[in-house]
């Protein structure tokens, strides 16, 4: 579209080069700025084509319920793992220890009772010939009870001791891939802090960011990408918007094959492009040359001359392809942009269109 604009442009910068100074004209002063601008054109609005990722409807961060020394990483990223198969142990060392000191104190705890409860066997005998009273032989009842209840509670410490030792190993709660290990031998871990992401096997959905103005789009469907042709449904968006990139996370789960596409099962993490069905009756799209979007960290933005100078306008980025893109904007339907070096520009810099007789 700008090829034949070239040849000017190139004159244009020729007359700069060798102290061509232009006549000043209503448009600026001597020192502004030549720029080419292009005309933004209206689009039909039908679908809004964004990136999005592969990602498993479940997807489950692995972590140890005790803290301790990882002994053995027995995954890596990428792997698939079946139910129950072993993911990492701890240095089961300390753990058994404890099993071992519960198990002593309990023996001890059922000692002390048997102890008791031959003392009160004894009381009660000479309680019924009344060479005790009654007061002594409570006292002694009052002694098994607590020998009781020690055995009771050494028996509870001995199952947490046992359960905390069957935690140092870290088993798959279910069949999947795991897509992330963030844990080594010899790395200290704390009770409850991640050490894997295990993408459980099931359904597959489709990560995308979701612009404000394009809405929340029902369907859609894989347009480039592994499943090419697979028919997207809405699932869930988020509640709030992110606050970095200001768009609404949003999850697509994937349908079955349209048309009958032999398409291959898309991988997890995979890359995709696919085209979201949007309201035909929302805002009017507009397509603009692709140099013309400037981004400096404030969002997408496009530059136009108002009385002489050049000034940003915030736009909403549906999609882009290698010449063009397609925006949501406030912009009136003549309205020219600046389709080039708009990475240079200042807010009210000085420019002048370049004029260009198109043949």
């Amino acid at each position: 579209m700008l090829r034949p604009l070239l040849p000017a442009l190139l004159a244009a910068l020729l007359l700069v080069g060798c102290g061509e100074s232009p006549e000043p004209d209503g448009a600026g002063t001597t020192d502004a700025r030549w720029v080419l601008t292009a005309p933004v054109e209206s689009v039909t609005r039908r679908g809004a084509q964004v990136s999005g990722t592969v990602q498993a409807r479940f997807e489950t961060p692995l972590a140890f319920q005790v803290t301790g020394r990882v002994q053995q990483r027995r995954v890596d990223a990428g792997q698939r793992v079946a139910a129950g198969e072993v993911l990492f142990t701890l240095d089961p060392r300390d753990f058994e220890q404890a099993a071992r000191v519960a198990r002593a104190d309990l023996d001890a705890a059922e000692a002390e009772l048997a102890t008791a409860a031959a003392e009160t066997r004894r009381n009660r005998d000479l309680l019924e010939r009344e060479f005790i009273s009654a007061q002594v032989f409570e006292r002694v009842e009052l002694a098994e009870a607590s020998a009781r209840e020690r055995v009771q509670a050494a028996r509870a410490r001995l199952e947490q001791a046992e359960n905390a030792l069957d935690y140092a190993t870290l088993q798959a709660p279910d069949a999947g891939t795991v897509i992330e290990v963030q844990a080594e031998p010899g790395q200290v871990v704390a009770a409850g802090a991640p050490v894997a992401l295990l993408a459980l096997d099931g359904p597959r959905e489709i990560a995308v960011q979701l612009p404000e103005a394009v809405g929340e789009p029902v369907s859609g469907r894989i347009v480039g990408g592994p499943g090419r042709g697979r028919g997207l449904v809405l699932r869930e968006v988020a509640g709030a918007a992110d606050p970095v990139t200001r768009t609404w996370p949003a999850r697509y789960r994937i349908e079955d094959l349209e048309d009958g596409d032999a398409a291959a099962e898309p991988r997890l993490g995979a890359v995709v492009r696919v085209d979201l069905n949007l309201d035909l009756d929302g805002p009017p799209m507009l397509q603009v040359p692709i140099g013309a979007i400037n981004e400096r960290g404030e969002g997408p933005q496009v530059w136009r001359i108002v009385d002489g100078r050049a000034r940003p306008f915030q736009v909403t980025l549906i999609d882009l392809d290698p010449e063009s893109a397609r925006i949501l904007a406030d912009l009136p339907p003549d309205a020219e942009v600046i389709a080039l070096g708009t990475h240079l520009l200042e807010s009210g810099m000085p420019v002048k269109p370049l004029a260009v007789e198109t043949p």
